[in-house]
Formats: structure tokens, C-alpha cells, sequence
């Protein structure tokens, strides 16, 4: 107990110690005896005191497969980033200061400079998240005109958020124009008029129409809106900067090809494909950078030093050919040779403790609404079901220190090991015997 104290601080001892002894009292009245009743007391003491201080962010291991797992925190950052994070978490920084001058300096020119190298934009700022950029970029450049969207661009991602929501808080007004599966150029020009403030294309994200489909390239609107006079501004989603060749990602967005094919300004996320902070990074025309910049949102929408510290990272990775740093890129390339020889090594050690387990094919997805419908083949390690069901294993799983998710396939548990770094594989292995134990 003394030294629960030290950990701890002596009123939650006492508190837990007097909980857990009214409890003890409780199964005494209801018959049901303790030998060592102050061993009892303390040991369940020492539970409690634990189980209420564990930090409620923790670590976790992701087995799903998902690369950007949205309830898991979507990218990891990579080692060059996290200790970036470190250094400017534990010293002060020129976050406002500038250096030279000796004077106050602007927050918001930090990762510009790469920003500008990696997409080829004339200008660009970072805000909290790309929803947050969407509002922004509209509220500065559209609020109380029209901004020209295509019906089959307003949709709802996960946790509810929909574009024509994000629309109505920053002033603008949708124009619809189109239908939901076929939008033309010309219904974008006939949707022109004195009231309109810009075009907007927008990313489907987690969903895709097929069939009888039409949607006008950025090149088409980019030409429509040098015609009127009119900027194009496109929210392309995830951020893929496309410096390496994916065949999953062949017809995803990048901010680089955006801007070349005429757009004035786009939005993307930097904890998406870019795996990076979570980020909303606004890039384009300087004019309309600068305008974005001055809106009063801007400072409440902006981003801290510890961001600002793991963007840079990695987008430093990126400018200087080391993309491979970033770990969800690493995730991506992985070949199913790769993931098949890890996976035969866990396998043989779990069939070795006498519990069953195999190698199956399976697909990895990308997830975070990036390349949606997209899948990358992998080898799954199946366990066997033993002597419960597959949703109490996969329940069991969660409850282990770190949590292990998973998920299930076929009334089977599975593991995909692409989502796993290969330092966790022997501790994925412990858990799972454990678990199954």
C-alpha cells in the first residue's frame, strides 16, 4: 500500500481500500466467505487504482488490415515525424517568432515552404482538419454567393459530415447542378451568373457510382472558369502526393496533378494517403491564399506546434526522396510475399503452443475514404475458433494490454498483417496465445 501511495497519492488508496472493503462486507452478508480478507481487499485495491488511472488514448494494435483505420487514428506517423514531435513538445519554439527580426512572426507560415516543393503551389497554410479547410477556403472566398457543386458530389462521410452542412456554416450557397450520376460542363456554365463565387469539386471519398456515369475532369471546369472569370477550387480528400507508382491509387487525386490542370486552390488531409498529423492543408493561387489567410477563422481553426513539427517531417520525407519513411506508403507496397513470411513465422510459433492457426488468402483495404472500392491482396493468419465463439475471441483480444483488433471473416477470427509493424509481431504472437489460452 506504501507503495501505491507513491504512484498514486494517499486519498485514492484510501478511497479504493474503502471500496473495496465495503464490497468484501457486502459478499460476507451474502454468504460467501474470504480467507485472506485484507490480501483480498488489497490486491482488488491495486486493481482498481490501475485500471481507473490507464490513460483513455492508448496504443493499440491494428490486425484489421484497414491502413487508415478512422477509429484507430488513421496514419502513424513515422519515426523521423514522432521524434519531430518530441523535440517540439519538450522546448520552446519559433512557432510566432521570428528569428531574424527579433520580433512577433507568423504561425502560419511554417510547412509552406515544403508544401509549396511538394505540390507545386504558388502559396499554402495548414488548418486542423480538412472539413476545417473546406469551411475556411468558403467562408473566405464565397460567403453570402453561390458556389457551383455537382449533385453527385454532396455526400456524407463517416460521423455524419456533409458537404452542404459544411457549405451552409461558412455563408456560401449551394447551387446544385447536375444529377446525381451525370454532370456536364455545360450544366456548370449554364449555372453561371453575377451571384456565383466559385466552382467546387469534390472528392466521393467512401463511395463511387458506376454504370452510366459522367463527371467533368478539373481541366474542364478550369477552362469553364478562366472563360468566366471564375476560381475552381477542388477538395481532393486524402492528400495522395502520387511521387510513388501504387495501382491502387492510379485514380486517386493528387494536390501536384489538381493544380497543374488548372485548379486555383485545393483542400486535402494530412493524415490520410500524405501520412502525416491530422491536418487540413489549403494550397493554390497566391491571391487566394492570402484572402484565406485574413479570414478571422483562421486563427480559430489553426494548429498547434507539435502538428506543424510532424507535417514538416514528413513532408521533408517526401522533398528528399524518402517517402518510404512514411509508414501507411511502407503499408501500401507491402507484396504479399512480404506478409506471407511473417505470417508463416507467428503461424508455426501459435501451432508449436498447440493452438490452431493457418495462412489464408485475403485483401487489405485502404480505408479513411481513400480509393474507395480499392482492395490490396494479402495472406490472412486465421485462428482457430477452440472452444468459443469468434466474437468472444475477438472480444478477448481488445481486452489485452496493448488492445489487439482484429476482425472476422467467415466466422473466423483473422489477422492482417499489413497493418501490424514488424516490431509488434512478437508481441502479437504472445497476445494471441494468451487469448486463446
Amino acid at each position: 500500500m506504501r507503495a501505491l501511495e507513491e504512484q498514486f497519492g494517499r486519498a485514492a488508496v484510501v478511497d479504493a481500500l474503502r471500496a473495496e472493503a465495503e464490497l468484501l462486507r457486502l459478499q460476507l452478508v451474502n454468504g460467501h466467505p474470504i480467507e485472506d480478507g485484507a490480501g483480498h481487499i488489497a490486491r482488488r485495491a491495486e486493481a482498481r487504482l490501475r485500471s481507473e488511472r490507464q490513460m483513455s488514448l492508448r496504443p493499440v494494435i491494428n490486425a484489421t488490415g484497414v491502413i487508415l483505420h478512422t477509429n484507430l487514428g488513421r496514419a502513424p506517423l513515422g519515426a523521423r515525424a514522432a521524434e519531430a514531435v518530441v523535440n517540439a513538445a519538450t522546448s520552446y519554439t519559433n512557432l510566432e517568432y521570428a528569428i531574424e527580426q527579433g520580433a512577433r512572426g507568423r504561425r502560419d507560415v511554417h510547412a509552406e515552404r515544403l508544401l509549396r516543393e511538394v505540390t507545386g503551389a504558388e502559396s499554402a497554410c495548414v488548418v486542423n482538419n480538412n472539413a476545417a479547410a473546406t469551411l475556411l477556403t468558403l467562408a473566405a472566398l464565397a460567403n453570402g454567393r453561390e458556389v457551383i457543386v455537382s449533385r453527385g458530389e454532396l455526400v456524407e462521410i463517416g460521423g455524419g459530415f456533409r458537404v452542404p452542412d459544411v457549405m451552409a456554416q461558412s455563408g456560401a450557397v449551394l447551387r446544385e447542378v447536375g444529377t446525381t450520376n451525370r454532370t456536364r460542363p455545360a450544366d456548370y456554365a449554364a449555372a453561371i451568373g453575377d451571384r456565383t463565387a466559385l466552382i467546387l469539386r469534390v472528392h466521393p471519398s467512401n463511395f463511387r457510382i458506376e454504370g452510366f456515369t459522367e463527371r467533368p475532369s478539373i481541366l474542364d471546369l478550369a477552362e469553364l472558369g478562366r472563360r468566366f472569370n471564375i476560381p475552381v477550387v477542388e477538395d481532393i480528400g486524402s492528400g495522395y502526393i502520387d511521387t510513388t507508382e501504387i495501382p491502387a491509387l492510379r485514380n486517386e487525386p493528387s494536390p501536384a496533378r489538381s493544380l497543374r490542370d488548372g485548379a486555383d486552390v485545393v483542400m486535402f488531409s494530412g493524415d490520410k494517403l500524405l501520412g502525416g498529423p491530422q491536418a487540413g492543408i489549403i494550397a493554390g493561387r497566391q491571391p487566394l491564399l492570402e484572402q484565406i489567410r485574413r479570414h478571422p477563422l483562421m486563427r480559430a481553426l489553426r494548429v498547434d506546434k507539435m502538428t506543424y513539427a510532424a507535417l514538416e517531417a514528413t513532408l521533408d520525407a517526401y522533398a528528399s526522396d524518402h517517402a518510404d519513411e512514411v509508414p501507411v506508403l511502407r503499408m501500401l507496397g507491402l507484396s504479399v510475399d512480404d506478409i506471407e513470411i511473417r505470417a508463416r513465422a507467428i503461424v508455426d510459433s501459435l501451432n508449436a503452443r498447440g493452438i490452431e492457426a493457418k495462412i489464408i488468402a485475403g485483401e487489405s483495404t485502404i480505408g479513411g475514404g481513400s480509393a474507395p472500392g480499392a482492395t490490396l491482396p494479402t495472406r490472412l493468419i486465421e485462428l482457430g475458433r477452440g472452444h468459443g465463439s469468434a466474437d468472444a475471441l475477438e472480444a478477448k483480444l481488445r481486452t489485452l494490454d496493448p488492445p489487439v483488433v482484429a476482425r472476422i471473416h467467415n466466422d473466423h477470427v483473422v489477422i492482417d498483417l499489413r497493418t501490424v509493424f514488424p516490431a509488434d509481431d512478437s508481441v502479437l504472437s504472445g497476445a494471441v496465445a494468451a487469448a486463446m489460452r
